[in-house]
């Protein structure tokens, strides 16, 4: 079956780069997939809502040769595909191996995120300075701060009686 909608760990991975770098190129970016790439990957993780592909732009700050390094200690990647190469969690003694599929991603990082982590956003780029707070709430990384409503007045009668209406 093909999810609705991408989990929020993969949402917040799109969101997140574009707090740290609000100018970067979004042009491969991916959550869900096209029918075609359902055809030719029923298996992808990317049907699932599991997985998220992330635009290669270094000259607008989202470098995916370090990210694919530094991002591998994350406990939620299951595996990440890069420039013609491949890194699982389940095969990291082995390192980065060859990866052999048509679409070698030369142009976006594809991140797959464990099953059971879908609902985590904590940061996925720890080692990048904090960005700016307006630029969290610009790429909704974080949520806008929610007014408190003011507190209803209740009558003196229903104070003293403890009346419910």
């Amino acid at each position: 079956m093909i999810a609705k909608r991408a989990t929020p760990a993969a949402i917040a991975v799109l969101r997140q780069a574009t707090a740290h770098c609000p100018k970067r190129k979004k042009a491969s970016d991916g959550l869900l997939p096209s029918a075609a790439h359902q055809k030719q990957n029923a298996t992808s993780d990317h049907n699932t809502g599991y997985a998220v592909d992330l635009t290669h732009d270094p000259l607008g700050g989202i470098d995916c040769k370090d990210i694919f390094e530094k991002i591998k200690e994350d406990k939620r990647v299951k595996y990440l595909i890069f420039k013609g190469k491949i890194w699982s969690k389940d095969r990291a003694a082995e390192g980065n191996r060859k990866y052999t599929g048509s679409n070698q991603h030369t142009k976006h990082m594809h991140i797959s995120i464990n099953d059971g982590m879908g609902n985590d956003t904590s940061p996925w780029f720890w080692w990048m300075d904090q960005p700016k707070i307006i630029n969290q709430i610009k790429a909704k990384a974080i949520p806008a701060a929610i007014k408190k409503l003011p507190k209803e007045e209740v009558c003196t009668c229903c104070k003293l009686h403890s009346t419910k209406s």
